[in-house]
């Protein structure tokens, strides 16, 4: 089993499209490691191994990919089953068959993917914090019985927009503390879709401040999706617009409309994106500053 940690190498995340995964087209871009989810909700869970993305995912282990991956419990419009309850039984019984499955084969499993967020609002509390710590729990049992499945490195996650403070709420620091508290979890995973730097520093220094120092974070998704929203009713660039013949009040927006309903060749994307200030600036600042941290 490779090392959990990936060096600086490039990787690919599929979210809950894991039969999208291409052995080929990672190779071409020398990709070696894959993410995504399961949604424990959605799988079969009497035929767990004959799932379609499930498959896909045991034929890229299989490969010689490195893997992260993330169990999904969907929780958007249920309440989290009591403790001591059939309802829980069963959420038990399903984890308990996947995990023969990828235990000792993924590098890296995340209990949970975005729990906050798949989550009602009025569960986001004491009951999500039982829930999960439940599967946790769960999780560390079965892997404690199998020697195997020990190379299985234990992330708990993912956490949204913590450079919020409005965000930052009781149930999220219990999170966090037991994360802290637990030894066998290596730490946070974190998916912070940036809207500025400073946000992101933020959110960074709030988790790895309430864990303990030998533990780490992991981003499984890592966009700019904030920031690009933010840019969406900028003009396009001139010389984009006049060599493609589009008008010079040309917005983002609209730009991104066309090429969504007439997909674009490569080159023309790219000289879309290479004349985007918004793009370029974010993307060499980010280069800059992680540069610095390493």
């Amino acid at each position: 089993m490779a090392t959990a940690r990936s060096g600086g190498a490039l990787g690919a995340n599929y979210n809950e499209k894991l039969i999208w995964i291409k052995h080929d087209e990672l190779r071409r871009v020398n990709a070696t490691w894959i993410r995504g989810f399961i949604d424990m909700h959605q799988i079969d869970s009497h035929h767990i191994d004959q799932d379609p993305n499930m498959k896909s995912l045991l034929r890229a282990i299989d490969a010689g990919f490195n893997i992260i991956l993330s169990l999904k419990w969907d929780y958007t419009n249920l309440n989290f089953p009591a403790s001591g309850s059939s309802e829980l039984a069963v959420e038990l019984n399903v984890l308990d068959r996947l995990l023969p499955l990828v235990l000792g084969k993924v590098d890296i499993l995340v209990i949970g993917n975005e729990p906050f967020i798949e989550a009602k609002l009025d569960q986001r509390n004491e009951h999500l914090n039982e829930f999960y710590e439940t599967m946790v729990r769960a999780v560390i049992e079965f892997r404690q019985k199998h020697d195997d499945a020990m190379t299985t490195r234990l992330y708990m996650g993912a956490l949204n927009r913590l450079d919020l403070p409005f965000k930052r709420t009781p149930a999220i620091e219990r999170f966090l503390h037991f994360i802290a508290v637990t030894p066998e979890l290596d730490g946070v995973d974190i998916h912070p879709h940036m809207m500025t730097f400073d946000g992101h520093q933020s959110m960074l220094e709030y988790c790895l401040a309430r864990i303990r120092p030998e533990q780490t974070f992991l981003t499984t998704e890592f966009t700019m999706v904030w920031h690009w929203k933010e840019r969406m009713n900028d003009t396009v660039s001139s010389k984009f617009c006049t060599k493609y013949g589009f008008s010079l009040s040309t917005k983002n927006h609209e730009i991104i409309s066309v090429a969504i309903q007439n997909p674009w060749p490569f080159e023309q994307w790219k000289e879309y994106l290479s004349h985007e200030p918004c793009y370029l600036f974010f993307l060499s600042n980010a280069d800059a500053q992680t540069s610095a941290k390493r």
